[in-house]
Parts: structure tokens; C-alpha cells; sequence
């Protein structure tokens, strides 16, 4: 009979407690336990979350899955409501205050940005959420629309939307004031992003039809980097540069659709129970929040997507 050593060059290792490296397939004996155990891949999925308080579209968002943010948006008018998630329901916040939709987030719960949107034109304003209030802060340089963002409050990023055109623009926030930064090699709205000021991800919108697109930023300019599996406009974003996550949004038609990100290339993860676009998203990969969006009209569903990495489970017969 072909041995374990035989077949990969290798003893099985033995341990008195299972060791935190995660790789892959690695099998081990627990001699505590008595039991032969190994890592495998966990398996992603979203679940429903806690709804909205109120319904709506083209909304912002920031924070993490059990401390998210939700501001602004549309229903049949701009919204200025502001709600906290904690990781199964939303409570209200402060107002902000000025009420838009289409506009980009960045940043906590308790230390959030919001820049851009649309009013009853397109708007340049900046507001800062300190965990119940909002303040004024410092006006993007290029009043625009369907934005993204990225960062913190103390570093925020924002980059593409609209004016009259589709924008490469990319902005830089110290805490107080707008800077210039690289333009992205590809001027698109309704994309989505995700990462930190110095290393920020940008994917997916429009241009004359639903992008794939994705680029990297260094904190001076943007650089391809691997395409979307599923070109498409309005979605969300959450994660890193290395380690992304993309969701919903419209090919022409409203999408489910999960991607991954390595800081390479995307894979495809479970899709999300609802198919939505013009979402707001916050959290990391492996712990995204999506809530809000149209499917034909403005929905307040929330999704919570998890992906364990590795999980340790014990080798039997059965």
C-alpha cells in the first residue's frame, strides 16, 4: 500500500495542539486528541443581516461588518438619515447634514467621511461623522457624481464620477483639505473601490458600457491591474488592495454577482441572495456588509458575506 511519505515526500507531523499556520491540505497527528486533522478552504456565503431603517438607493457606507455605517441616498428624495449597524440591526444616527445621493464614503462608524453626491446639482461637499454627528469639512477641488471611495477619515481617497464627463480625477483628503492626486488611466463613474489612500483598489463602472477594469494605487498613480470576471456598473466595494471584494451592481441587467480579489486576479464567490445595483458596501473579504440598492425599486435588506479562510477539521473513515 502507497504511504502518506510516499506519495508527498513527507512524515505526517505529530502535535500536541494544532498548529495556526494555514496551509492548505496540511495534514498533522494530534497526539492530545489522538486524531489525524488537516486545514481545508472554508466555504463563502452570504446570510441575511438586519434591514435598513429606511429603504434606499444610492446611498454611502463605510465601517466594519459588526460596526457599519449607512448615510444618505434616494427614494423618492434625497436622504439625509445616517444609521449604525452592530452587527445585526441599524439604529439611527445623526443627520447629515446636507440630504444627497450618489455621492462616496470612506473611513468607521465612529469616524466616517462622506464627499460628493448629488443635491439639486452636483456637489463638492464634505462632511465628517464623529459617531453622532456630522461637521463640515473641507470641499472636494471637482464637484461630482457617482464616485467612490476609500481610506479614512484623516486619509480619505476619492477618484472618477461625473460632471458632464466621465472623470479620471482623483483627490486626496488630509482631515481638513482636498489635495490633487494621480489621475486613473481609465475616467469611469459608477465604479466602486476599496483600501487605503496608499493602496487603494478601484474597479469596475461605466464608460460607454459596463467596465472590468480594475486599477491599483500606490498613493501618486493608479496601474492596471486584473480584470473584473463580470464587467459591470453600480456595485460595491469592501476590503484591501490584496485582498478585494466586489458585489452587485448591473451588466444591463441586476446582478448578483461576488468577485474576490488577491491583489492579481478575481475569482467568483457565492453570489448574494438579492440581486441589487447602487448599494453601499463596508467590511473586509472575508467579513463584507452590502445593504440598501434597487432591485426594481429601493430595497433595506442587508447582507453579511463571511469566507473563513482555513477551518481545522478532524480526519475520520466515515
Amino acid at each position: 500500500m502507497t504511504t502518506y511519505k510516499e506519495i508527498f515526500g513527507k512524515y505526517v507531523k505529530n502535535y500536541s495542539s494544532d498548529p495556526t499556520a494555514d496551509i492548505e491540505g496540511q495534514i498533522w497527528y494530534n497526539s492530545t486528541s489522538g486524531t489525524f486533522k488537516t486545514n481545508l478552504a472554508g466555504a463563502a456565503a452570504w446570510a441575511s443581516g438586519g434591514n435598513l431603517g429606511t429603504a434606499r438607493y444610492l446611498l454611502a457606507g463605510c465601517g466594519i461588518q459588526t460596526a457599519g455605517l449607512a448615510f444618505t441616498g434616494y427614494t423618492t428624495t434625497n436622504q439625509s438619515a445616517t444609521e449604525e449597524y452592530d452587527g445585526s440591526a441599524w439604529t439611527a444616527g445623526g443627520n447629515i447634514g446636507t440630504a444627497r445621493r450618489a455621492l462616496a464614503g470612506a473611513g468607521t462608524q465612529t469616524a466616517g467621511l462622506g464627499f460628493g453626491g448629488y443635491t439639486t446639482a452636483n456637489s463638492a461637499a464634505t462632511e465628517e461623522y464623529d459617531g453622532s454627528a456630522w461637521t463640515v469639512g473641507g470641499n472636494l477641488g471637482t464637484a461630482r457624481i457617482y464616485l467612490a471611495g476609500c481610506g479614512t477619515q484623516t486619509a480619505g481617497l476619492g477618484f472618477g464620477g461625473l460632471t458632464t464627463v466621465n472623470l479620471s480625477a482623483t483627490e486626496e483628503y488630509d482631515g481638513s483639505a482636498w489635495t490633487t492626486g494621480g489621475s486613473l488611466n481609465t475616467a469611469r463613474r459608477s465604479l466602486a473601490g476599496c483600501g487605503l489612500q496608499t493602496v487603494a483598489l478601484a474597479f469596475g463602472g461605466f464608460i460607454t458600457g459596463s467596465s472590468n477594469a480594475t486599477e491599483e494605487y500606490d498613493g501618486s498613480a493608479w496601474t492596471a491591474g486584473g480584470n473584473l470576471g463580470t464587467a459591470r456598473r453600480a456595485l460595491a466595494g469592501a476590503g484591501t488592495q490584496t485582498a478585494g471584494l466586489g458585489f452587485g451592481g448591473t451588466t444591463g441587467t441586476v446582478t448578483a454577482a461576488t468577485e474576490e480579489y488577491d491583489g492579481t486576479s478575481w475569482t467568483t464567490s457565492t453570489s448574494m441572495a438579492t440581486a441589487r445595483r447602487n448599494l453601499a458596501g463596508a467590511g473586509t473579504q472575508t467579513a463584507g456588509l452590502g445593504f440598501g440598492g434597487f432591485t426594481t425599486t429601493q430595497v433595506n435588506n442587508t447582507e453579511e458575506y463571511t469566507d473563513p479562510s482555513f477551518s481545522t477539521k478532524t480526519i475520520t473513515t466515515s
